[in-house]
């Protein structure tokens, strides 16, 4: 049945509390929410008040006292989780990243006050974790489907989801998981953000007159790909969070386009009125190039009065190597949320140049 003819959820009265609200996910979401009327708290640990209207709040999801303590007040409908923290190896990350889940449900357990819970995720549900995909790649078949079975491989995405299971049964709420591509979006700070990466290398290029040189593989130069714009993101949690009919679904989601990486490299330095250079039969990673360049990003942010002369707060270089040099092209099948009356639609180049567009508005990129 298309959801066109389902109920959907009244969001009148909804409390949403955004975990993760400074991210690229959680703050498109945030943003989402305020627009369709909803009450939201955004949790954080080092909480922005860069978003109008929405509720900061500090708390450590590793110190549940922190958290009892931050939460005491807000009785939230409905719970998106859209946050991890890096570890340097898997073992430490399921460690870590299911405690924050399992933290936070169970600080607002007693509360009785959670409807839904949505977790987002990512495609190494299918690829495996960091260290399996960066060396010689996990090879599922493609398109990528949700129904494909767990890999044989430690992952923190799997158990961060048994724990929304495990507490769903529990506390009787309603869950989904959504699993998005490369996310294409503003931020700053955020560890996995190859738009502003890239930009912010285009950037240095043109200063320096040098080419912009693709840094990644053969298979991801020549394969189809795909990637996330946040907004997509943000639209299909709030869809699904609010359709009865897409309850207690995993779902993947992107632009609902493809295209191949050799098409829009020369577009994106076409957009920065550069020169483009592209796989030429070796891997340059991208953190190689940039881990040079801080005093170089300093005095361009200088000269064009720009809000961040951090490079490291901008570039997230080893994210988008690790995206971009995969031995396999990655593409998602997305009929799941489609047949149930998810339709939205965005062009990736032009989610590309929107993101570029408005860090250059905001002075984050000259």
């Amino acid at each position: 049945m298309n959801s066109k003819n389902s109920p959907i959820q009244e969001t009148t009265g909804n409390i949403a509390l955004v975990v993760g609200a400074t991210g690229i996910a959680g703050s498109n979401l945030a943003e989402k929410l305020l627009e369709k009327g909803w009450t939201v708290y955004g949790l954080s640990r080092n909480p922005k008040n860069d978003i109008k209207d929405l509720k900061p709040i500090a708390a450590d999801l590793l110190d549940t006292e922190s958290l009892e303590n931050a939460l005491i007040d807000v009785l939230p409908t409905h719970v998106f989780f859209t946050t991890w923290m890096r570890n340097d190896t898997e073992e430490e990350n399921i460690r870590v990243n299911s405690a924050l889940v399992r933290n936070l449900l169970n600080v607002l357990s007693p509360k009785k006050s959670v409807q839904h819970v949505s977790l987002v995720t990512g495609l190494k549900h299918y690829l495996g974790p960091f260290d399996a995909y960066a060396t010689t790649g996990t090879l599922p078949e493609t398109p990528l489907r949700e129904e494909q079975p767990r890999l044989n491989l430690p992952n923190f995405y799997y158990a961060q989801e048994d724990e929304v299971y495990e507490a769903a049964a529990r506390d009787g709420f309603s869950w989904n998981i959504h699993r998005p591509h490369t996310l294409i979006g503003k931020t700053i700070g955020n560890a996995m953000n190859m738009g502003t990466t890239l930009a912010v290398y285009a950037s240095i290029c043109k200063s320096e007159g040098i080419p912009f040189i693709w840094p990644g593989s053969e298979a991801q130069w020549n394969g189809v790909s795909d990637v996330t714009d946040a907004k997509v993101l943000a639209d299909q949690i709030i869809w699904a969070a609010t359709n009865p009919e897409a309850h207690n679904e995993a779902f993947n989601v992107t632009n609902g386009d493809v295209f191949r990486w050799k098409w829009l490299w020369p577009k994106i330095a076409e957009w920065f009125q550069i020169e483009s250079e592209g796989y030429n039969g070796t891997i340059k990673p991208l953190e190689t190039a940039l881990n040079t360049k801080e005093a170089i990003w300093k005095t361009i942010a200088k000269e064009h009065q720009l809000i961040e002369e951090d490079l490291n707060q901008l570039a997230s270089a080893w994210h988008t190597d690790l995206d971009l040099g995969r031995p396999l092209e990655v593409m998602t099948d997305m009929s799941r949320s489609r047949k149930l009356g998810f339709t939205t639609y965005k062009d990736t180049k032009d989610s590309f140049f929107e993101l570029f567009e408005q860090l250059r508005n905001d002075k984050i990129i000259p």
